[in-house]
C-alpha cells in the first residue's frame, strides 16, 4: 500500500471566511504601520499633554444627543504639521504671562457708551466705516447699547476669569454640549469654559436631567459653566445672538488675556494651553483661524451662501457685496499677506490685543448691519482696518487634527422648534452677481476670474 499524499495548504485556508479574515487583518495592520511610521505625508501632531485626563469629564444620559460619531475627514496628509510644546512648559509660560500683564487691549481701546434700540447701536454704513482707521483715544462702537441679559452672579464670575477662556453658545437647542478631550490635569482648574444658552436650550438640558430644574446660581455640565441669556431682550435671529459671545468675548471677559471660540458643533481634542501657545504665541500673531476648505475669495462664499440658502435675504447679500466692492474690497491674490480671504470660523483663537479687539468690534458692527454670516465681512474688515491684524490662517488639515465636527441636532424632543427663520426664504439665483447687468462688483469679478485662469 502506498502512502496517501497530503496537501500542504495551511489549515486556516480550509475555511474561506477564516482565510479572508486573516488576510484582512494583516492588510489592516500593514496600513496602520505604514500610516503611522513610514508614510512621509503623515500628520505629525503632538496633541496629548503629559498625563492627560483619561476619565470622562461628564457622563451624559443615554437620551441626550442625536449624533454620537464625528463627521469624517477627507485629508490624509499634512502639508504644514504643527508641533505642540510640552504641556507643563506651555502651562507655566501662559500662566506667568497672565499673572504679569494687565489686560492687553483694554488700555488703548475705548468704547462708545449709550442706549439704543439695538444691542449694536444700528450704525449707518458710512458711520461704521469711519471707525476702520483707528487712532488712540478714539471711541469705537462695540455693542452693549442694551444690557447683555445675564445674571449678576454670572457677570461677576466672567470678570474674574483672567487667563484663557473657552466660549461657545447654543440657542434653540440646536447642538449638543460636548466635553473637550486631551486636557492636561491642571487645565480644568486654570482655563474658564463658558457655554451661553437660551431658555429653550436650558429646558432641553433640564429635560435630559443634565442640570437641575431648581433655580441655581451656578450650573455645570462637565467643564462647561452654563450661562443663561434672556434672548428676548436681544435679536430675533438666534444666529445674531450667538455672534455676541463669538466676537465680543473681550467685552464679556474684560480681564481675560486669550480666548478660544468654538462652534457648538465642534469638540476640541487638543488642550487649550497647547493651542494658544503653538498657534498664537509661538507664531507671534493676534489671532489664529482656519482657512476655508474650498473658497479663497469673499464673493465665492457669498455665491455659495445664496446658492445653498444659508441666508434668507439674497437681495441683502447682493447689497452687502456691492457695498464692499464699492468701498475697496479686492479679490484674494498672492500679493495679500494672507493665504485666503475666507476663513472657517468654527474655531477662533485670539490674543486680546488692541488690533484683535478692534477687529472684533468692527466685524460685529458689520454683522449687525448686514447679516450674521461672518465669513462675508471677514476679509473686508481685515484688509481695510488700521492698525493691521497679525493673523495666522492655518491649513484645513490643522483644523481637522485639533477638533472633531458633528452634525447639528435635528430632533427637538418636544422642547424646541429648530426651523425658525425670520422671513420666508427667497430662492437663490444661480446668476448671483453675474446676471448680465452692471454691478459694482464687476471689477472684482474680472480680477477674481483672471487670477483663476492664470
Amino acid at each position: 500500500m502506498g502512502i496517501r499524499a497530503t496537501s500542504s495548504k495551511p489549515l486556516f485556508c480550509y475555511s474561506k471566511l477564516l482565510c479572508i479574515s486573516v488576510i484582512y487583518l494583516f492588510t489592516s495592520l500593514f496600513l496602520v504601520v505604514y500610516t503611522s511610521f513610514i508614510s512621509p505625508t503623515n500628520c505629525l501632531f503632538r496633541y496629548s499633554p503629559n498625563d492627560p485626563i483619561q476619565k470622562p469629564l461628564f457622563i451624559y444620559n443615554s437620551s441626550y444627543g442625536e449624533h454620537k460619531h464625528a463627521l469624517p475627514t477627507f485629508r490624509s496628509s499634512c502639508d504644514s504639521p504643527v508641533y505642540f510644546s510640552d504641556y507643563w512648559n506651555a502651562l507655566k509660560e501662559m500662566n506667568e504671562f497672565s499673572e504679569n500683564s494687565t489686560s492687553l487691549g483694554s488700555r488703548n481701546l475705548r468704547y462708545i457708551q449709550g442706549n439704543a434700540d439695538s444691542f449694536g447701536g444700528n450704525f449707518s454704513i458710512r458711520k461704521r466705516f469711519s471707525y476702520f482707521d483707528h487712532h488712540d483715544g478714539i471711541q469705537v462702537p462695540c455693542g452693549f447699547f442694551k444690557r447683555f441679559p445675564i445674571s449678576k452672579f454670572d457677570r461677576i464670575s466672567m470678570e474674574n476669569c483672567k487667563g484663557i477662556v473657552v466660549i461657545s453658545a447654543i440657542f434653540n437647542d440646536h447642538d449638543k454640549i460636548r466635553q473637550p478631550k486631551g486636557l492636561g490635569k491642571d487645565t480644568p482648574y486654570s482655563v474658564c469654559f463658558y457655554m451661553f444658552v437660551d431658555d429653550v436650550t436650558l429646558k432641553g438640558l433640564q429635560y435630559h436631567n443634565l442640570i437641575s430644574t431648581i433655580s441655581s446660581e451656578e450650573n455645570l455640565v462637565g467643564v462647561w459653566r452654563i450661562v443663561k441669556v434672556e434672548k428676548e431682550h436681544l435679536y430675533e435671529n438666534s444666529a445674531m445672538n450667538g455672534v455676541i459671545p463669538k466676537y465680543l468675548v473681550h467685552r464679556l471677559f474684560p480681564n481675560s488675556k486669550y480666548s478660544i471660540w468654538i462652534d457648538a458643533k465642534i469638540q476640541l481634542v487638543v488642550d487649550p494651553f497647547l493651542l494658544i501657545h503653538s498657534l498664537v504665541v509661538m507664531e507671534d500673531v493676534d489671532m489664529a483661524i482656519s482657512r476655508h476648505p474650498f473658497y479663497v475669495h469673499t464673493i465665492e462664499e457669498a455665491m455659495a451662501t445664496a446658492r445653498w440658502k444659508k441666508w434668507w435675504d439674497v437681495d441683502g447679500l447682493m447689497k452687502q457685496m456691492e457695498t464692499y466692492c464699492d468701498n475697496g474690497l479686492q479679490p484674494w491674490s498672492p500679493e495679500k499677506p494672507y493665504p485666503s480671504d475666507v476663513p472657517d470660523s468654527a474655531i477662533i483663537l485670539r490674543k486680546h490685543s488692541v488690533a484683535t479687539n478692534l477687529f472684533s468690534c468692527l466685524l460685529f458692527n458689520e454683522l449687525e448691519g448686514f447679516n450674521p454670516r461672518d465669513q462675508l465681512a471677514f476679509a473686508y474688515v481685515r484688509d481695510l482696518m488700521d492698525p493691521k491684524l497679525k493673523l495666522n490662517m492655518f491649513d484645513v488639515e490643522v483644523f481637522e487634527q485639533v477638533a472633531a465636527e458633528y452634525r447639528h441636532s435635528l430632533k427637538n424632543d418636544g422642547v424646541s422648534n429648530l426651523k425658525v427663520m425670520p422671513k420666508k426664504t427667497k430662492r437663490a439665483s444661480s446668476r448671483f452677481l453675474v446676471n448680465g447687468t452692471s454691478s459694482k462688483c464687476d471689477g472684482y469679478l474680472l480680477k477674481m476670474w483672471g487670477e483663476s485662469q492664470d
